[in-house]
């Protein structure tokens, strides 16, 4: 059950702060007994945020939840003195622990901010009961669509949040400006996954709250995967499916067949990271803000960008990223990308060939 330990610098004003020390469990088991310990304190986070950044950096706030459930819902957010050009609303996986996305919020360029959201039944989010109808939770956290005057939204829908994502792009065609599924769960279990859903049913009477949420959330949700499919039919915005080769809890065969078969206006864009697992949060917070800014589209996209279209391509139109300077980390268990934020992927260069669009991103640079 070892902790992962990152050593993390603290920004202000583009200025160098501080040099903080971040712990936090990493792995199934240091996770299983970070839920079980922080259920025993009475505790609804478990690493508490205030204990590592301060308000002024990872914020944390609620709302009350759309479709007049009433429902108090939690979330982190990036305070910011102006609105930034994009807000970035992530809908965590099962269970739904936003902390573990502090570290990456915390390393967010000035001009990107994010609210990542503690879903209906876990944490300090109600109902206590859960909710386990995903067009009803894609109702309750409408409220976080909202943006300020001129601001564009990048919709993230994380393993089983992709699937709620989804649903609320497709209601709110002018809200979105891109979505990105994010390891979604596609109601296909990993063998890992598998192991641990059958025993948290078995042991669902004596598991924390949060846990037996996230089984029945699991188990349910191959009755309601097809309102997923349906609904990205609807999605105006372009659609970016990134998984990683090595994700054990929901088969990365799954996210490219549903890249080839959606249906969607637009073909998705799919990522493939190598020895990336299902936790991209456990690795390093500038790779994985890479990967989210390669989901931004370039201005005027709506004029300019060629989606290729399943009769063009023989590989379903998927887009593969070679990121120059990507290593794997041994320690993350993925690949670290070093790349010049500031330069927002705007030098990439485009080439087409053998039915694949190859991306090489201007910039990048290993991390050491």
């Amino acid at each position: 059950m070892d902790d992962q330990t990152n050593v993390m610098i603290m920004w202000n004003d583009d200025k160098p702060t501080a040099l903080i020390r971040i712990k936090r469990p990493r792995g199934v088991l240091a996770l299983g007994w970070a839920s079980l310990e922080s259920a025993a304190a009475g505790r609804t986070e478990h690493r508490p945020v205030r204990e590592t950044w301060p308000e002024t950096v990872v914020r944390p706030i609620e709302f009350t939840a759309g479709g007049d459930l009433g429902w108090n819902i939690s979330a982190l957010s990036t305070p910011r003195a102006k609105p930034a050009a994009w807000k970035i609303v992530v809908i965590t996986g099962a269970p739904s622990w936003p902390e573990y996305w502090a570290p990456v919020m915390a390393a967010l360029p000035a001009d990107r901010e994010m609210v990542v959201v503690c879903r209906p039944g876990y944490g300090a989010s109600g109902p206590a009961d859960g909710a386990f109808d995903i067009e009803t939770q894609a109702s309750a956290l409408t409220p976080l669509l909202a943006t300020a005057r001129g601001q564009k939204l990048m919709l993230v829908g994380q393993s089983y949040g992709g699937a709620i994502a989804t649903l609320m792009a497709a209601a709110h065609p002018g809200k979105v400006g891109a979505l990105v599924l994010l390891s979604p769960y596609l109601s296909e279990l990993g063998p890992t996954a598998r192991w641990l859903v059958a025993l948290g049913a078995r042991v669902s009477h004596i598991i924390p709250r949060d846990l037996r949420h996230a089984v029945r959330e699991v188990s349910g949700q191959p009755a309601q995967i097809h309102l997923m499919r349906a609904a990205l039919q609807h999605v105006r915005a372009p659609i970016h499916v990134i998984h990683g080769d090595v994700d054990d809890f929901a088969p990365i065969e799954a996210a490219r067949h549903l890249a080839r078969t959606t249906g969607a206006r637009r073909p998705p864009r799919f990522v493939e990271v190598p020895g990336a697992n299902h936790f991209m949060t456990d690795g390093e917070a500038e790779s994985l803000i890479a990967i989210l800014e390669a989901c931004v589209p370039a201005a005027g996209w709506r004029a300019r960008l060629q989606w290729p279209s399943p009769a063009r391509v023989d590989r379903g139109g998927f887009d593969r990223i070679a990121l120059d300077g990507a290593r794997r980390a041994a320690s993350a268990g993925f690949a670290r990308i070093g790349v010049a934020l500031s330069a927002r992927f705007g030098h990439a260069k485009r080439r087409e060939g053998h039915g694949v669009t190859d991306v090489a991103v201007a910039g990048a640079q290993e991390l050491s």
